[in-house]
């Protein structure tokens, strides 16, 4: 498994990442490649799926045209 040494690492940062390791119950090095997984491994979408999901939301909703005097409306429902 290759290794990895971090220089020059700003003091705050450190104490951050220090915190966060007391905090979680990990080592600084376990610490570390957490935050860079959870960085790198982020969700991808697939933009198709939003898309094909928004047009679905639109057909349900296109016979009902919500206008601002509808907004007004509602937010004022029950106000004194």
């Amino acid at each position: 498994m290759p290794t990895l040494t971090l220089k020059n690492i700003p003091d705050n940062l450190y104490d951050q990442i220090k915190e966060a390791a007391n905090a979680h119950h990990r080592s600084l090095n376990r610490e570390i490649l957490y935050c860079v997984e959870k960085t790198l491994n982020t969700h991808k979408i697939n933009v198709s799926d939003h898309l094909e999901i928004a047009h679905s939301l639109r057909l349900k909703t296109q016979d009902h045209e919500l206008t601002e005097e509808i907004l007004y409306d509602v937010k004022n429902e029950g106000r004194p």
